[in-house]
């Protein structure tokens, strides 16, 4: 998902004027509120004008989620330098962890973004828009090694199943600052590559309810 691209789902520095007007607007909303925070308060942090700012974004919303477009370009190309013989699953893990590297000096700020994006009502419905293209770039690098149509069922299961995984990592991460991303990402792609029928517990089985 370390240089070159910030944001959710891959935690890069801001290198552009895109990035910065990110970073710029998730301090505002972690610190002000995003219902508090308007466009012209983003804009005046970054010192442009407000024409100006939706030259890079059209919306509120699409600040918080910075340099999407490139992110997914970023992630097509992780899947497609993968070695044809790494079975689907390992080439899915292997992804999904480089995607959503993050260097150590920019965690609290990831963490800051991740939060937004998953705890603001606001944020949610634009939220699956952005989702929806992100599953897709899954969903295409199955069809590609399944050799079936990407809007297929079982490649938009294998998408659906592993953006729920990374989800699950950065809720995991959100409630807890003191785990590891990258070591929630590896157990829960773990889990979706093996199956749940191969996970083990060490308590006893709760007595079903009639």
């Amino acid at each position: 998902m370390t240089t070159g691209r910030p944001g959710p789902l891959g935690g890069r520095p801001a290198a552009t004027t895109r990035g910065r007007l990110s970073a710029v607007a998730i301090d505002l909303f972690t610190t002000r509120g995003f219902d508090e925070t308007s466009v012209d308060d983003i804009a005046s942090a970054a010192g442009i004008a407000r024409r100006t700012l939706f030259r890079y974004y059209p919306s509120k919303n699409s600040l918080a989620w910075g340099e999407f477009d490139e992110h997914l370009q970023g992630l097509r190309a992780l899947l497609a330098a993968t070695p044809v013989d790494t079975p689907l699953g390992e080439s899915l893990i292997n992804a999904l962890v480089q995607f959503n590297e993050v260097p150590h000096d920019l965690l609290e700020q990831h963490r800051s973004r991740m939060a937004l994006l998953l705890g603001v009502p606001a944020l949610q419905a634009h939220s699956m828009i952005m989702y929806a293209d992100w599953r897709q770039v899954i969903a295409e690098h199955c069809a590609s090694r399944l050799d079936v149509d990407a809007d297929g069922h079982l490649p938009q299961t294998i998408a659906w199943m592993t953006l729920g995984t990374a989800l699950a990592a950065y809720d995991q991460w959100l409630i807890d600052p003191t785990s590891d991303l990258t070591e929630l990402l590896q157990i829960g792609g773990r889990a979706l590559v093996d199956g749940v029928g191969s996970l083990t517990t060490t308590r006893s089985p709760e007595p079903l309810r009639s």
